[in-house]
């Protein structure tokens, strides 16, 4: 089986993470904030707050903007429930923007068009998660200028987009959002088994994220309510978690960080590819805005059904049955039975819907070969004639 994503693992990582193994830390160590300061350096931002997984960096970045009960937090429909559900952990309420159904992103005319409405019944959002799907940013000029219009904070999800580019500038340097959030999941661009980050260049948000992320516990003296009983003395000044990154993730994080570009460059060789090979098929590509430079987490295709004498459902199947590990992403969170119960309903977000109706992840990896790209372009073409 081809895989949709595969991570790739050298003897160089295992030897970095060996060596944290062998060191005095395995926790709450050095390692773990060298790791933030070289993705927040990469990226142009001044700080970065490692965590266990880019689910708790969503949920410490809203719980740092404040949102809570009585608030709105908005996203995107084709997302990782992750996307919406941090706004639920905080109490908020949450609700969607139909895509662009050129990128398939948080649409900005959508969003504008939906501000307007919310503003005349007293319920626009506290904060905004725009999804960079596939690795290509959203439009974030035109969501920052709506959200210094209507008083939203913005929190990039950038979960697929580490390494990618907008404007010519790294994604998570804070010129249009408040906090970025990267995911160092298996078949992310890069990983640290499991594991994320939250980038920001406000001192204010990254001191209370990371507090937040243990516990909530401070040793600071400056922070407590009164004078430590003696150099054991913690207090708990929030409610917090136990949302720490380990030494030996950051540290593979660390060596993988060394391959990022490299990594993002053979995407986007794969993606070229596959664009030239499945140009005289009934599907339509990977549509890419001029603004952005996409890291290519993955690959998705929409077939054109009108053309095809075939359902979604049995190319799907045919590819599977043929050893091509493809997927779909994502199912429309709305249509989730958890977010059905809260009264969305199918046929609230059409142009979400119709991509689901359409869309298949081919296998993108970066030590895919042009073997097995050619194997997975073969499957398609018998899949597409059943």
């Amino acid at each position: 089986m081809i895989p949709y994503g595969r991570q790739d693992i050298t003897r160089a990582d295992i030897d970095t993470v060996v060596e944290v193994l062998e060191s005095d830390f395995l926790t709450q160590g050095p390692v773990v904030p060298r790791f933030e300061q070289a993705v927040a350096d990469y990226c142009g931002a001044d700080h970065g707050v490692a965590v266990n997984s880019a689910t708790s960096a969503l949920h410490l970045a809203c719980r740092a903007l404040g949102l809570g009960q009585g608030d709105w937090l908005w996203t995107s429909p084709i997302t990782f429930v992750a996307s919406a559900n941090c706004g639920l952990y905080c109490g908020a309420r949450v609700d969607f923007v139909d895509i662009d159904p050129r990128n398939y992103n948080l649409c900005p005319r959508a969003l504008e068009a939906k501000l307007e409405r919310a503003e005349t019944e007293n319920r626009l959002p506290k904060v905004v998660v725009p999804v960079h799907l596939c690795g290509q940013s959203c439009d974030m000029q035109a969501i920052h200028e709506l959200s210094r219009r209507c008083g939203f904070h913005v929190i990039e999800d950038a979960s697929h987009a580490i390494g990618g580019k907008y404007q010519g500038e790294p994604i998570g340097n804070g010129r249009y959002s408040d906090i970025t959030v990267f995911s160092f999941h298996p078949v992310k661009i890069v990983t640290t088994g499991e594991g994320g980050m939250a980038v920001t260049n406000d001192a204010g948000l990254a001191e209370r994220m990371s507090l937040l992320r243990s516990h909530g516990i401070t040793r600071d003296p400056a922070l407590m309510t009164h004078e430590p009983d003696g150099p054991w003395y913690y207090q708990q000044i929030e409610l917090g978690y136990n949302y720490r990154m380990t030494e030996m993730q950051a540290a593979l994080g660390l060596s993988q960080l060394q391959r990022l570009d490299d990594y993002v460059a053979r995407r986007n060789e794969l993606a070229e590819r596959y664009d030239r090979e499945l140009s005289d098929l009934p599907v339509t590509t990977p549509w890419q805005h001029p603004d952005a430079y996409s890291a290519r987490h993955l690959y998705v295709i929409r077939l054109r059904l009108d053309e095809i004498r075939t359902s979604h459902r049995a190319v799907f199947e045919s590819l599977r049955e043929q050893g091509i590990g493809v997927n779909i992403h994502y199912i429309p969170v709305h249509t989730q039975p958890w977010y059905r119960a809260m009264g969305f309903e199918p046929g609230d977000y059409r142009e979400a819907e119709r991509y689901y109706a359409e869309a298949i992840s081919l296998p993108m990896f970066p030590t895919m070969t042009e073997a097995q790209q050619d194997q997975v372009i073969a499957a398609i073409r018998g899949a597409i004639r059943g």
